[in-house]
């Protein structure tokens, strides 16, 4: 029996789906948390930029990803064509959705009462948390067992403890 294109597509986005490497997110979430640290060094800010200075560099960072990807190792292996360069923006994508969450939490921080620090510690926190979860969706779509996935986890957090021993380091 014949299956219909749609079909075709919707098994290789599941496929895609399943294959997919969301390493960039725990990058993505690492880089966020950094871009609100740095802000936070800066005195008063404007919600607004910082939201926009997270979803750039956000973007800046996807398009040197994708830049090093095809200018890289797979330029030696191979001529680039229009779905090699779709399949590494896609594969990078993960970025800029990393940056998306505490961008977010930064444009509704004042709903939440909070002040620039409060709104800092806030996007901090859901910075640190996706780059945890970034790294259990990986390892899970790796087939890791339970062990390892807490272990990367804690890794994670780790570096975010890190990321957030820079904030306390550096005077405000």
């Amino acid at each position: 029996m014949l299956r219909s294109d749609p079909t075709i597509a919707r098994e290789r986005r599941r496929e895609h789906r399943a294959n997919a490497d969301y390493t960039g997110g725990v990058y993505g979430s690492l880089l966020a948390a950094t871009v609100v640290i740095g802000a936070g060094t800066l005195g008063s800010f404007p919600r607004l930029e910082l939201v926009v200075l997270l979803l750039l560099s956000g973007v800046a960072f996807w398009i040197a990803h994708v830049h090093a990807q095809l200018f890289g190792a797979r330029l030696a292996q191979h001529p680039l064509d229009r779905h090699g360069v779709l399949h590494v923006c896609r594969d990078e994508w993960p970025i800029v959705k990393a940056a998306v969450p505490p961008a977010v939490a930064v444009a509704v921080s004042p709903l939440l009462g909070l002040d620039v620090q409060g709104t800092l510690w806030l996007a901090l926190a859901v910075a640190v948390a996706g780059q945890m979860g970034w790294s259990v969706a990986a390892a899970r779509r790796a087939g890791a067992s339970g062990r390892l996935m807490v272990l990367t986890a804690s890794v994670n957090l780790l570096l975010g403890l890190l990321i957030i021993s820079f904030k306390l380091l550096v005077k405000h």
